[in-house]
């Protein structure tokens, strides 16, 4: 048997109405989050496996984030390969065009342009460091600025201050990838043909018309050209290869992250409609219990008892 004392009835209608905010509280929670718990606590046995898989998802973002690093970086290596191609190509063209016309006038100062040109792919920067210079970005790798600094070296490897250590890139858990080229390896065939021009023109000067021998050499430089050019190109196709790669392991990486998304959000998603819906039955609740401490404020046991 029960003993019923207002005392009583009161402390049961403060538990009421304490439990009513409490679900109150926590359908706010799911509805304002979206979540069906704020911490692993509250999501009981299930919690070992949304931290596994939280930690792969988290390591999956890692891996894609240093891809497209790396695919950022390949972009500008194409660009800079482009114009090392371009100066290349352009010094062809202006000695076929000397050939064809069978003067040199101008030449050397189309060849200079052409060098400078080369010189600004080879030496080419991604977040402020350098592209080809292996491990000392910090330094350019070519450092003959001009025709005449080429032509004063001892030969065309001197004038290359990269080191030997390419840029290798982690893509994913077993994936890695030399994704760098060197200054000397893509550029040194083309200075050697820019610094032979350079001499040729300090004890022959290219300016004006063309003798059989000026016309020999030249046409000579035609071919060594072609096959310079052909190295660039190469390098050039070996940096869209790598960058189909990347593109691939990124796509196949996104995808991973989406599926994991999904697990994730089957396990931690609240369900709105019924948060919603456990929120307006406990603010009913709430409510009730509150009309009910009221109307016990006007109701005592002394009055039964007469």
């Amino acid at each position: 048997m029960h003993r019923v004392s207002t005392f009583g009835n009161y402390q049961t209608a403060l538990l009421d109405l304490m439990t009513a905010q409490s679900r109150a509280q926590e359908a706010q929670e799911r509805v304002s989050t979206q979540k069906v718990a704020t911490d692993l606590t509250g999501f009981g046995r299930s919690s070992e496996t949304l931290t596994a898989l939280k930690s792969t998802q988290s390591r999956i973002q890692g891996f894609i984030e240093a891809g497209e690093t790396v695919a950022a970086r390949l972009e500008t290596q194409s660009l800079a390969l482009n114009r090392t191609a371009e100066g290349v190509g352009g010094a062809r063209e202006a000695i076929a065009a000397a050939l064809a016309s069978g003067r040199t006038d101008g030449l050397m100062l189309e060849i200079q342009g052409y060098y400078q040109i080369t010189q600004d792919g080879l030496n080419s920067r991604h977040q402020n460091r350098y592209l080809f210079a292996g491990g000392q970005s910090a330094d350019a790798p070519v450092t003959a600025m001009t025709l005449a600094d080429l032509a004063a070296l001892p030969s065309a490897a001197d004038a290359f201050a990269n080191d030997t250590l390419k840029q290798v890139s982690r893509l994913d858990e077993g994936t890695w990838m030399e994704t760098g080229f060197l200054a000397n390896e893509i550029g040194e065939p083309a200075f050697d043909i820019f610094r032979d021009i350079q001499l040729y023109h300090q004890t022959t000067p290219l300016n004006g018309s063309m003798d059989d021998a000026t016309r020999d050499f030249l046409t000579a430089q035609l071919n060594r050209l072609d096959k310079a050019r052909e190295t660039v190109t190469n390098f050039g196709a070996r940096n869209g290869s790598l960058q189909n790669r990347v593109d691939s392991i990124l796509s196949s990486q996104n995808t991973q992250k989406v599926a994991l998304d999904e697990m994730l959000s089957k396990k931690t998603d609240a369900d709105l409609a019924e948060a919603l819906t456990d929120l307006e039955l406990s603010q009913v609740a709430i409510q009730a219990s509150a009309q009910v401490i009221n109307q016990l404020r006007q109701v005592s046991l002394l009055n039964f008892l007469s």
